[in-house]
């Protein structure tokens, strides 16, 4: 079990790109005071988390509900996950995961931008619930389920205390090191999506592995 959730928390920590992510969050923050950021980076966290929770405990049920199998499920979001870790490794914000120009722009006239755009897609995107449902699906749900709940709490805690000092984070990472933190974020991510998609695709077609 622990073996998996380092895995889960490998890929979840590379999906959600927390340090990546922080010259968004400080420049939807920008006429925010320190305080307020902090105060606004905890409410989207508890946000996220629910999201994430809520898709972790009902994925089953949505994916029984519409008849998807759950290898089907891995194949598709192998390649939603690989689309974003593409976009990563090119040091640009994917667009299933960051907020759109409209957004962005819509979300400067608002006075609390906690659940749209920073829960969502900035911290729990498309990608990272892509992620929690097809890491919690497999043939022990219950344990890799459990699993999958140890590594998005410990990954939302980890990026709430990067969103916490995100200003002292950027007035010490350059532009470079940020997008060189990104790309190999993209690499691990770009990974873990082959992976997926290849566990989905021998669930599938199990006589490509034996004939």
């Amino acid at each position: 079990m622990i073996g998996y959730v380092i895995h889960a928390l490998a890929g979840l920590f590379a999906v959600m790109n927390p340090i990546g992510n922080v010259p968004v969050f400080l420049s939807l923050t920008g006429d925010c005071t320190v305080m307020e950021r902090r105060a606004m980076a905890r409410k989207a966290i508890i946000a996220a988390f629910l999201i994430l929770v809520a898709f972790l405990v009902l994925g089953h049920f949505i994916l029984a509900l519409f008849g998807i199998t759950v290898a089907a499920f891995r194949v598709a979001g192998g390649i939603l996950v690989f689309g974003i870790a593409a976009n990563l490794l090119q040091a640009k914000a994917s667009h299933a995961h960051a907020p759109r120009d409209d957004e962005h722009a819509e979300s400067a006239s608002r006075d609390d931008i906690a659940v749209t755009p920073l829960a969502t897609p900035l911290i729990a995107g498309p990608g990272t619930i892509a992620t929690v449902m097809a890491l919690s699906a497999g043939p022990d749900p219950l344990r890799h389920s459990a699993s999958v709940f140890i590594a998005v709490v410990i990954v939302l805690a980890g990026t709430c205390l990067i969103l916490h000092y995100s200003g002292a984070i950027a007035a010490h990472l350059s532009r470079t090191e940020m997008n060189v933190i990104t790309r190999l974020m993209g690499l691990l991510l770009a990974i873990i999506a082959v992976q997926m998609a290849v566990s989905g695709l021998v669930a599938l077609f199990p006589a490509w592995v034996h004939p």
